[in-house]
């Protein structure tokens, strides 16, 4: 490509005044470079000529002079040899390229061009930013320098003796050497002398680099329609006038580099990160924040701790499930169940109407003993410490997301945060600041925003009544269904056909129905992403960290209710609201309301969470692993197909995957609904943290493969903390005390077993003396006359019932002859009560145990807190003695001279 000059640059814009869909817009030479990175004539090395031929070094990073670093490439398809050309938009394509490209120069940016190895349509623009450029815009952009060397100790001594322990599982010193630490302070030109600049070429390292040019590719103008300024890389990519924009990965994944100047930091962290081998070490945080930036480096952070938490969390849950499972032959009430002469003897009443047969209570002999793995003391411990321990999780990470903050210079993070090009495309009406009292351009006015926000929220509220429709239609499932189990499945009352022993109709219904949910969630899990994509769209936020706050609001509660749902419906409605036998609750005045086992729905909510949490996983690692290998593996057949050249960086770049601006967004999404399923529901099932533990550790390990070989490298971005999904996992903490309370309060068994353990010598209850679950199953187990059936719920498989004139069901009611037949007994509204006292005294328990950790816990450790200080102090001694030091001199030598003058104008008149 031509490098433009001055007098090209005029012809241009002079050509380009009567466009009719906008100016070219084109900045001034004399008012750009002049001032600040020399006259044109100090230009020439900026020519090249019009393509560049590849020089044959694969692995360059460099210019064709050998000199000049690429920091960033530009990807166009030249519009003169495409096949089919539409010649007027290929024909504004091209200019608002020239004009953006010049415009680049204007900005002191240095431009080649080259033409691509398989295919010539194929254009690269390679970006260099000179020593001038970088230092003006680390000012602008409050980019923290070294100073120099930290004298300070940044890492923790406390497991130094266990140094012989730990050392199998931390990345070898020797391959990936330690980061020397250094003061820093954000950087001044006038204060140039006072940094650590041993050598200009390594000062700004590759990721500061590029995101320098970043920050000036996203700033450029481009265009002009009706005075509002088009500009913005982003713009043009999305527009099709450029393919793709990407700083360069420094070598390959699987060879080092043959450049002796190259650091070869992707071939590290693949050998050292994300090769299988390397699943059991340490992450090497400080060079995945140095390659890829601060805002990867918090995700894969916070992922590893979230991880190494769930260790804890994982033991204490196989011991409550192996505590369960070890007890199950102690199982009182559930031998009861399986008992010939007491659970077979037992004829259960039909659970839907006229097709439902009655059957025996031991069919659910298998069913019973499952429960009692999970429905057990244990689970009650469990629910308790996992309060504790998200609290501890969250308490201990801000901790050391602090430590990292000073470790990676964003404790006092200054970047003023530009528009979106999106929102100031959209910036056609003028108003005044009350601030500045100024005119001012915004995007719609304060009647036009509260359209904008009534219609996003509608849109939101919407898919959030379409979910629950969803819900509700699996419901109707479960309902439809369970009738046809129930007439084709219990063959025999007795119980006694092997298939009765596992597939029950409540259990065969609870898996198709878990199934078919699961699907569900998925299909509109993909269709939403799309939607709230385009309502945040609509919405048109302002900075890209609203944006990101927004979309992510709207994805969470979607995926909210999505994901968790049907959960909550088995949790906390299911067989809430039956009725009974001879008065059973309708939905929709047609389907009989769903009845739990008679042990309670806390297994059918182990199943689902189990079918839910293991799908998901499945189908994200299948998304995340095989969809960009596949789409590589394609795109590198098509064009090396019958190729044998070698490739530049550049060229192997662009044929990698894009991760796009919300591709780190997902990966925290999928985390944080993870851990809502192992803090919400954990009390159903004790083995979701070492599920999610393990998924957690292929998970690092898949992103970090994903990154250093199919993706293109990102952006280095900074960043502080995580974000919007920090209070998001709070929410989520507090609501997971509620929902294990309730769920042993009303969804397991627990309580009414207590209730009837600790008043074995109460008459209603029992007239035991001394303390047993013996009679336990007959006293749960109501009495319903069979000739008190309607004709509507009357079932029609009275064969077998020989002298049977009752039935049993699950609740606690009067029996048929009582004054009060078939209301509640005097035992339900003890158990109630007992349910609601334990769960404000569990409730107040964790509240109270967990705001104290809060207190004790501060979020800044007393010795992050001492380093920030000193370093302050001592960045600030550095910065401003050396100045108090040279005004003292210069002062000094002012003084010495007045005094020389005086002596020589005085003298004369004395003598």
């Amino acid at each position: 490509m031509q490098m433009l000059t001055r007098n090209v640059l005029l012809d241009m814009e002079l050509e380009e005044d009567d466009d009719e869909d906008g100016d070219i817009v084109l900045e001034n030479f004399e008012q750009t470079i002049v001032p600040n990175f020399g006259s044109l004539e100090s230009q020439q090395d900026f020519r090249t000529p019009e393509f560049e031929e590849f020089n044959g070094k694969p692995d360059s990073l460099f210019f064709n002079d050998g000199q000049r670093r690429i920091d960033f490439v530009l990807v166009y398809e030249d519009e003169s040899r495409k096949e089919t050309n539409k010649k007027g938009t290929n024909e504004k394509q091209r200019r608002k390229r020239q004009a953006y490209e010049s415009n680049l120069i204007c900005q002191g940016l240095q431009l080649e061009a080259t033409r691509s190895v398989l295919d010539d349509k194929i254009v690269f623009v390679k970006v260099h930013a000179p020593w001038d450029v970088l230092c003006t815009y680390a000012e602008i952009m409050h980019i923290k320098l070294p100073l120099k060397p930290n004298d300070l100790k940044t890492r923790s001594s406390a497991f130094d003796s266990f140094n012989w322990f730990t050392k199998v599982l931390r990345v070898d010193e020797r391959v990936i050497k330690p980061e020397q630490e250094f003061f820093t302070a954000p950087f001044e030109k006038n204060r140039m002398n006072d940094f650590y600049i041993v050598d200009k070429d390594s000062f700004f390292n590759p990721a500061t680099r590029s995101r320098i040019v970043y920050f000036i590719l996203s700033r450029v103008k481009y265009h002009m329609v009706n005075n509002v300024s088009k500009f913005g890389i982003n713009r043009l990519v999305s527009s099709g006038i450029y393919k793709a924009a990407f700083p360069l990965h420094d070598c390959q994944f699987g060879s080092r580099s043959e450049d002796p100047s190259c650091p070869n930091e992707r071939y590290l962290l693949y050998r050292e990160w994300a090769h299988p081998r390397s699943i059991y070490k340490k992450q090497p945080l400080d060079l995945i924040r140095k390659y890829y930036g601060e805002k990867i480096g918090i995700y894969f952070a916070w992922l590893g701790y979230y991880t190494q938490m769930l260790l804890l969390a994982a033991v204490v849950g196989v011991a409550c499930f192996l505590y369960g499972y070890l007890n199950q032959d102690n199982c009182t009430w559930s031998k009861e169940v399986c008992d010939p002469d007491i659970g077979g003897k037992i004829v259960m009443c039909p659970q839907c109407d006229k097709i439902c047969p009655f059957w025996k209570l031991n069919i659910t002999c298998e069913s019973s003993k499952k429960l009692c793995i999970f429905d057990s003391f244990g689970t009650l411990v469990f629910a308790v410490f996992m309060g504790v321990w998200v609290t501890l999780f969250l308490e201990f990470w801000k901790r050391r997301q602090a430590e990292l903050e000073y470790e990676w210079d964003t404790v006092e993070l200054q970047q003023e945060e530009q528009p979106r090009p999106e929102y100031e495309a959209q910036c056609t009406h003028v108003v005044i600041n009350e601030i500045t009292q100024e005119e001012e351009r915004i995007p719609f006015t304060a009647w036009g925003k509260c359209i904008r926000i009534t219609l996003c929220a509608s849109a939101v509220l919407f898919w959030i009544l379409l979910i629950i429709a969803s819900v509700i239609g699996i419901i109707v499932y479960r309902l439809s269904v369970f009738i046809v189990f129930s007439a084709k499945l219990p063959s025999a009352i007795n119980g006694t056909d092997p298939i009765q022993k596992y597939l029950t109709p409540q259990t065969a219904t609870s898996v198709t129905a878990s199934i078919i949910s699961f699907i569900i969630i998925m299909i509109l899990n993909t269709i939403y992403e799309k939607v709230a994509i385009m309502i945040t769209n609509f919405e048109l936020p302002r900075t890209q960290t609203d944006y990101e706050n927004s979309l992510t609001m709207k994805m969470f509660l979607f995926q909210f209710v999505n994901y968790y749902s049907s959960c909550f419906y088995i949790a906390f409605f299911k067989g809430k609201f039956v009725g009974y036998p001879g008065d059973p609750v309708y939905w929709l005045g047609k389907y009989r309301n769903e009845e739990c086992d008679p042990g309670g729905c806390l297994l059918e909510l182990t199943t689902q969470l189990i079918i839910i949490m293991g799908g998901k996983a499945i189908w994200n690692n299948i998304q995340e692993v095989l969809l960009p290998w596949i789409m590589n593996l394609i795109g590198r057949y098509h064009s090396v197909s019958g190729s044998e050249k070698k490739t530049p960086r550049w060229e192997q770049d662009y044929h990698l995957q894009p991760m796009g601006k919300l591709g780190l967004f997902y990966e925290y999404l999928e985390m944080i609904i993870q851990f809502g399923f192992v803090t919400l529901f954990v009390a159903s099932f004790p083995l979701a943290p070492l599920l999610a533990l393990v998924n957690n550790i292929l998970e690092i390990r898949v992103d970090a493969w994903k990154l250093t070989t199919q993706f293109r490298r990102m952006v280095p971005e900074k960043a502080q903390d995580i974000g919007a999904w920090q209070p998001i996992m709070q929410g989520i903490a507090i609501l997971a005390v509620v929902t294990n309370a309730m769920i042993i309060a009303f969804t397991s068994d627990m309580i009414p077993r207590l209730v009837y353990y600790w008043s074995f010598s109460i008459p209603p209850y029992g007239d035991h003396t001394h303390y047993t679950m013996e009679g336990y199953i007959s006293n749960t187990l109501s009495i319903f006359n069979i000739a008190d059936f309607k004709n509507k719920s009357k079932g029609d498989s009275f064969s077998g019932l020989g002298d049977y004139t009752t039935c049993r069901y699950r609740d606690f009611r009067n029996p048929p002859g009582h004054p009060q037949e078939y209301k509640h007994n005097i035992y339900y509204w003890h158990v109630i009560a007992a349910k609601l006292a334990f769960i404000i005294v569990m409730e107040h328990i964790i509240y109270s145990v967990k705001f104290l950790i809060s207190y004790i816990i501060p979020d800044v450790s007393k010795i992050t807190r001492s380093k920030i200080k000193r370093e302050k102090y001592l960045t600030q001694k550095l910065l401003h003695e050396s100045h108090l030091k040279d005004m003292t001199k210069n002062m000094g030598a002012i003084a010495e001279r007045m005094v020389e003058v005086v002596d020589n104008n005085l003298r004369p008149k004395l003598e």
